[in-house]
């Protein structure tokens, strides 16, 4: 599993978790459909810290909550 890839099946275990679908999040941390979407589907490269602290937002949690996981914890350092 690489990060981006973490931070996907991160934000439908949360959705799963509150009982929320992803366009319910979209609605809530005012993040476009759009983007929540291509991350999800693999397709953004690069998810922006700004995206996923508004994503938290509508969570209620904060970034060290969606962070502090085995699965982030074991990621292996990505170089390009």
């Amino acid at each position: 599993m690489n990060t981006r890839e973490a931070i996907a099946a991160r934000i439908i275990q949360l959705c799963k978790e509150q009982g929320i679908t992803p366009n319910g999040l979209s609605y809530r941390a005012a993040v476009p459909q759009a983007t929540i979407k291509s991350i999800l589907n693999g397709e953004s490269q690069n998810p922006g810290t700004v995206t996923i602290k508004k994503l938290c937002d509508g969570l209620e949690i904060t970034l060290g909550q969606f962070f502090s996981t085995p699965e982030f914890d074991g990621l292996e350092q990505e170089i390009q």
